[in-house]
Formats: structure tokens, sequence, C-alpha cells
């Protein structure tokens, strides 16, 4: 059974994982109980996981190194990752 909570989870990262493609990045949730969302891009190979979790304003999508941006705005979201993948290395 599946708790409101990770339903709520579920929608934050599907909503970000829809807009990846136009990105040219690639997106697969993992976890059905606690979904997260681990997003790759191809051209680099870089790659990383982003947790939607709830904070006093809402939800929020966190992934590393350090990115942190609101989940009521899955466009920024996208872009901040993409560039993140996309820098070199």
């Amino acid at each position: 059974m599946t708790s409101t909570f990770a339903e709520q989870r579920r929608a934050h990262l599907e909503k970000l994982a829809a807009r990846l493609p136009d990105r040219g990045l690639v997106g697969r949730m993992i976890g059905s109980s606690d979904p997260v969302l681990w997003i790759w891009h191809p051209r680099t190979t870089r790659q990383t996981i982003v947790f939607a979790t709830p904070s006093q304003d809402g939800w929020m999508f966190l992934w590393s190194p350090g990115g942190q941006e609101r989940a009521d705005s899955p466009d920024e979201t996208a872009d901040l990752v993409e560039k993140l993948l996309s820098a070199p290395q």
C-alpha cells in the first residue's frame, strides 16, 4: 500500500521527469514506497538522484551537490540539473 505522502512525492518527481527529455536528459523513477528520480545526461554520462521532500514552505527538490529548488518550479529545477550535468567534470 502506498501512502499519501509517497503519492505526493511521486507526483512532484513525475512533473520533473516530464521536463527532462526537452533538455536532453534521461530520468527513471527508482523505488516504490519512497521514490527518487535518477537523472542521467547521455552525452556527459554525469548523473544525480533527485529527492522530493516536504519543507516549511511546501515541497522541495534536493540533489547532489547541494542543489535545491521548490517543487512547484519543475522547469527551473530541470534547467538547474541540466546545467549541472552538462558541465565538464
